[in-house]
């Protein structure tokens, strides 16, 4: 699978080891930053994975910073991304099957690297169950992108 990663300061070091663990995989990695401990805005990372999983640049995206709430916040702002804080390996997979969730969040403060390459096997193995009820829920999500 294309993946594409991204990470604050917070999650750059968690981020270089999840990057091992994905291409010993088999997956194809683009690291879009940040590529140093040095402060960063999550909110840019955030753009930069998010842009290129809604232009087809990559089948999903991961945002590694320090707890996950935030990238996720931001992640959910741009249309056509459904983002997931995943700190447990159920989340990680039933956000995609009942959810169709295309960025997952950690956080680098929260779970260790053993935890966390359980959590992208799990999240990046899984498909969308494409349940009648999982489809209406998840346009009824588009839907509100377009409310007021």
């Amino acid at each position: 699978m294309k993946i594409v990663i991204g990470s604050d300061h917070a999650g750059f070091p968690l981020k270089a080891q999840v990057i091992d663990h994905l291409r010993a995989g088999g997956h194809e990695i683009e690291d879009v930053g940040s590529f140093d401990p040095n402060p960063v805005d999550f909110p840019d990372i955030a753009r930069l994975v998010c842009d290129k999983v809604r232009g087809k640049e990559a089948e999903r995206g991961l945002l590694v910073c320090g707890t996950g709430v935030g990238a996720a916040i931001a992640a959910n702002k741009i249309r056509g991304i459904r983002a997931a804080v995943c700190h447990d390996v159920h989340s990680a997979h039933q956000s995609v099957e009942h959810d169709d969730v295309n960025v997952m969040c950690i956080g680098a403060q929260i779970v260790g690297p053993w935890l966390a390459n359980d959590l992208v096997d799990a999240f990046f193995a899984a498909e969308f169950d494409r349940n009648e009820d999982f489809v209406r829920r998840v346009d009824k999500l588009a839907q509100l992108e377009t409310a007021d």
